[in-house]
């Protein structure tokens, strides 16, 4: 994308996403509009470099940076009346020899040293002078920030050793499914602390490989003061968390994973930002609208954050440059945008519940931000064309993950964030007999057809104090005291059956990609409680045990085993997330379900009280043998049925000329049943 030599083209005259779904045409000059928005800027921002990619380069401009026998430093900060360079090489005073020089009008600030003055590991930071006030401030573009133990203060801290990391394995991502495993690297260990990327290299992600996982989403990459957070108040958004390692250990990591076929993607926050102004950059030189808004639109009342103000240039190049950054220093695969929602309108989407389409096209939008997330995916798949974007979306905005070309934002999935929310509905309101497979099928395959979702039954969101977890919500105490094998209740049982089927019906009813949070594969028995005053500054919540899935003796290996089983089987059959699900039965009085994607039949009976002998599916004529059951005594159920032998359909002479014949299976109560179907 070039601002005179390469355009933004609409593939025709009527939009395809219009095309696909006619109710959208009375917007179709707004879908316009907001396309020629996003191209009048990409020519703007691109009008003296030859393209985007070259644009989004900020990172190798600004920040501290070793070039040749110099180091050479750039800060942009418009307002400021005097900028001096502090550290241990200065004794944390203001030198003259260390005073940057204003180098421009547009802002940007300056000093050379020799390379002998500075060293690797040294702490450093910039004191700001502007009118009326000063302060010292970490830079915006600094690429490692380090907490001081003793005195909690951050600094920015030289990065440049003797033998950096060099990445040996290519790698290209493979989405057929995508099967993504969401991880939090500073909780993905047993011990009562902060686990490590080394850690997790060497513990977890051996895990994630035999578990069938062909992806990664890592929570908390960029640096944030506060650990409880979850990462996504970012303070400096260049910098890996320290609190995890070094930025070499994190691209160690990355490389390993590639090596192993794991596609690694980032939880990317660039939808706000802390307020936090020593260690942030709400207030760089005394402009606190330098990088967000002024006024009531500054502060995101429900998150206690700034809001970006992606109207002005200056913040599209300081997030495209990050984009870009984390993709080309760290060779992350792709980015999970957080709060896309909050992003798209003026009103963050709260208290709105999106009815008709209106909605999505009353006035309320924020133009800015959406040109911004179009310029991000061009971007982004401009560097690396086999990156996965992802947008973390509540309103349902039409297009989000349609091409650009076609009228869309670029996303290539969206969250399925319906399905989580409609499992903890039904699980907390719904009575056992009450669940209606017409209806669970109905919110497992309702989405738009043009667009690539990723499935999931929960995330980090229902993991987290205040919420459930489903196993949580479906067995609760009995947990704890009844989840040895041969000690189960009928909670229990109860708990560990719906659990299955739960997560293989929204796995295998997918239309781009499945996602689980960490550790929720095998029901991890306690919420996410980070450290804080309230539990004493505890690690005793922020921790996956492990061990726990590993111990023969207990019912959480049954759930583990099963979500191995589950993936492999899904992984087994190419394409199927593009295979068409084909509803081949459905009996609410039954409580019964049955559908197929290929070659694959599903079978479900949610009757929590009857099994069924003999009952009858119409499907495609042939032999079918059991690839899994969820009733199978290795993942905890009573072992019913005899799954080495095969099933036939027999004839029936009104569906011959369809090829279609009764398949006859016992089907246990609150069981599921996945066959295949021989071709010969």
């Amino acid at each position: 994308m070039a601002g005179m030599t390469e355009k933004m083209v609409l593939k025709q005259e009527t939009l395809p996403i219009i095309m696909r779904d006619p109710y959208l045409k009375p917007y179709e000059q707004a879908i316009e509009g907001r396309f020629r928005h996003v191209q009048d800027k990409c020519d703007e921002l691109t009008s003296h470099v030859n393209s985007l990619n070259e644009f989004a380069t900020g990172y190798l401009y600004y920040g501290l940076h070793k070039v040749g026998a110099h180091w050479t430093l750039r800060e942009w900060a418009p307002n400021a009346t005097a900028v001096f360079l502090v550290g241990d090489f200065t004794h944390w005073r203001e030198e003259t020899a260390f005073r940057l020089q204003r180098i421009n009008a547009h802002g940007d600030w300056e000093i050379t040293l020799p390379e002998d003055v500075i060293h690797h590991g040294q702490l450093y930071k910039l004191k700001i002078y502007w009118p009326g006030g000063s302060g010292e401030r970490i830079p915006a573009w600094a690429d490692r920030v380090v907490q001081d133990p003793e005195t909690t203060i951050f600094c920015a801290q030289v990065w440049h050793p003797a033998n950096p990391f060099i990445f040996k394995h290519k790698f290209t991502p493979l989405r057929s499914p995508l099967f993504i495993y969401e991880c939090h690297v500073g909780m993905a260990q047993d011990k009562e602390g902060v686990g490590t990327f080394e850690e997790f290299r060497q513990i977890v992600l051996p895990r994630v490989v035999r578990a069938g996982y062909n992806c990664i989403q890592m929570m908390a990459v960029q640096e944030h003061p506060y650990y409880g957070s979850f990462g996504y108040h970012v303070s400096s958004f260049y910098a890996p968390s320290s609190r995890f390692g070094t930025p070499d250990e994190l691209k160690a990591l990355i490389d390993d994973a590639h090596s192993r076929g794991i596609a690694v993607i980032m939880d990317l926050v660039h939808s706000h930002a802390v307020k936090n102004e020593a260690e942030g950059i709400g207030n760089i030189a005394g402009d606190i609208s330098q990088y967000f808004h002024s006024g009531p639109r500054r502060i995101h009342n429900q998150w206690d954050s700034l809001c970006f103000d992606y109207g002005k240039n200056e913040v599209i190049h300081f997030l495209l440059s990050n984009c870009k950054y984390w993709l080309e220093e760290f060779h992350f695969d792709g980015f999970r945008f957080d709060g896309v929602t909050s992003m798209l309108y003026y009103n963050h989407g709260l208290g709105k519940s999106f009815l008709s389409y209106e909605d999505y096209f009353n006035g309320c939008q924020d133009n800015d931000a959406i040109c911004y997330l179009m310029l991000a995916n061009k971007l982004i798949h401009d560097v690396n064309p086999h990156a996965i974007t992802i947008a973390e979306e509540v309103s349902g905005m039409p297009g989000l993950a349609s091409p650009l070309a076609e009228g869309g934002y670029g996303f290539d999935y969206r969250m399925a964030m319906n399905i989580p929310d409609y499992w903890i509905k039904t699980i907390k309101e719904c009575r056992d007999e009450d669940w209606r497979p017409s209806s669970l099928f109905w919110e497992m395959t309702n989405r738009r057809q043009d667009e690539k979702t990723v499935s999931y039954c929960e995330s980090h969101d229902q993991a987290l104090v205040g919420d459930k977890t489903i196993i949580f919500r479906l067995v609760d105490a009995d947990m704890y005291w009844h989840f040895k094998i041969g000690d189960e209740t009928d909670s229990v049982h109860r708990g560990i059956a719906l659990h299955k089927m739960i997560r293989l019906l929204t796995a295998s009813t997918m239309n781009g990609a499945y996602l689980n949070f960490m550790g929720n594969e095998f029901g991890h028995p306690e919420w996410i409680d980070f450290p804080r005053e309230g539990n004493g500054w505890s690690y005793q919540y922020a921790r996956r045990q492990w061990n726990l899935a590993d111990n023969p003796e207990l019912c959480y290996h049954y759930l583990n085993d099963f979500d191995r089983a589950m993936l492999w089987l899904l992984r087994g059959r190419r394409h199927i997330e593009r295979t068409r699900v084909r509803e081949r039965w459905c009996n609410d009085a039954d409580q019964v379900l049955a559908f197929s994607r290929g070659n694959l039949l599903f079978v479900y009976n949610f009757n929590p009280t009857k099994s069924f002998a003999d009952y009858g599916i119409l499907v495609p004529e042939g032999k079918y043998t059991v690839s899994l059951n969820t009733d199978n005594p290795l993942y905890g159920g009573n072992g019913l049925t005899d799954d080495s032998i095969p099933h036939f359909t027999q004839p029936d002479p009104l569906y011959r000329k369809n090829h279609k014949g009764w398949l006859f299976l016992y089907i246990p109560a609150r069981s599921a049943v996945v066959l295949k179907r021989q071709l010969e």
